[in-house]
Parts: structure tokens; sequence; C-alpha cells
């Protein structure tokens, strides 16, 4: 595949077995084992493709490491955490990251993850000149398909790939119900098996972002069925 991933976390022994998959699936792997070091490799290494970004990381922890990052780089991140809690995944989510996957973890399942979140970030961010420009409007939001960014108004609204992807879904189909599971397989590119409270969590977060005063505003609840994106 030929990508650069940076791990992040000050356990060697997941360091380790990331790498193992990782170089296996073709990936270049960098290494960093404290949230200064992390950003000290992202300064050097400005080809890295994804960041895999633990949270309890000694000097600076994986929050303040994002939120710095996210000053001036839209670079794919996700998170490899213990701390499991729904306030830390909001936390996380909020801060700019694409992912959150808990620890312990299977490693065939965040490679699986990482994979996806690397076609999905380099697909959409590629742009045909030639085309086109493909825009999504509903109400006062307009989701620019080519060069992936939301607008409400004249207002830019900061999303991550997930929540791209989910206002994509509901952008395109204005006045659709859909279920937890096409949510989920759509916004996360993975087989859905079980509830999962990440769909929760990243349709609050899209709330929030959309509007302050009305919070179903424009992604309602349908009690027993799923979500729904308003139309009028």
């Amino acid at each position: 595949m030929g990508y650069r991933i940076l791990i992040a976390d000050d356990e060697g022994e997941i360091r380790d077995l990331l790498r193992l998959y990782l170089e296996k699936e073709g990936y270049e792997v960098l290494e960093a084992a404290n949230g200064e070091e992390t950003l000290q490799v992202l300064r050097k290494h400005k080809d890295v493709a994804m960041l895999l970004l633990d949270i309890m990381m000694p000097k600076k922890d994986g929050f303040h490491v994002l939120k710095e990052l996210r000053q001036n780089s839209n670079l794919p991140v996700i998170i490899l955490s213990a701390k499991t809690s729904d306030n830390d995944k909001i936390l996380g989510l909020d801060l700019g990251a694409d992912d959150y996957i808990a620890k312990p973890f299977n490693p065939l399942e965040a490679v699986a993850r990482i994979n996806s979140n690397i076609r999905r970030f380099y697909s959409l961010g590629a742009n045909d000149s030639q085309t086109v420009k493909r825009l999504l409007q509903v109400k006062d939001l307009t989701l620019d398909l080519d060069g992936c960014i939301l607008r409400k108004g004249d207002e830019v609204i900061e999303l991550s790939s997930t929540e791209y992807r989910l206002m994509e879904l509901f952008m395109g189909n204005p006045g659709k119900i859909f279920t937890k599971q096409q949510i989920y397989e759509y916004g996360w590119q993975e087989a859905y098996f079980i509830a999962d409270n990440n769909i929760m969590v990243c349709i609050s977060k899209l709330r929030a972002k959309l509007s302050q005063e009305d919070s179903n505003r424009y992604i309602r609840t349908v009690r027993g069925l799923g979500y729904r994106f308003e139309e009028g």
C-alpha cells in the first residue's frame, strides 16, 4: 500500500504488535512513545498518512496531542485507548478523531479499521478537476462531495471522516429512515453485528455541530426504527 503510519503509544508491546500486522499489510511504520515525541515525528515526517494515538501517554497525553494537531492538520487519527467511557469517546471525537478503538483490541479488527479509514479518507480526498462540482443541499446545509466540506451558510463545519460519510448518507436521502445497521455499515465501513454506542456518540456530535439551539432540527430519532434527516 505504501502508506506511512505513526503508532503513538507508551507500551512497547502494543507498538510491536501493531507494527507486525501493519507491515504484513504493506504499510511503513513509525513509532513514538510519548506525546511530545509524537508531535516531533509528525513535524519531521510530513508524509505520515495516519496516526494511531494512545490517550494515556507521558509528557503530553493523546487529547492534547490531538488538539494541537487539529490546529493545522486534517491527518486521519484513530484513538487506541483503555479509556472507554462515553465521555472519553465523545471528547476524542469532538477533538477531531476519526475512529475510537478500545483496548484490549483484536489486531485484525484494528487493521481492518485502519484499512477502511485510509481507503475512504484518501479516495474521498481525490478530486478530478475535469468533473462538474458535486453538491448536496438540504435546508441551509451544503455538502461539497468533491472537496469533502460541509457548510452551513458561509460557515465551514469541521467533520471527521466518519461524520462526513454519515452526512453524505443523510443529505443524499433526506426524509428516509436509516436503521442503526445501515448507518454503521455506511459510516464505519464494516459489518454491524451488535448494538454499538459509537453510533449514538457520533450522532450526538453531529447534532451539536449542526445546531446549538435545536438538537432535532436536522437529525431526528425515529423510535424503534433509527434516524431520519429532516427535509423541511
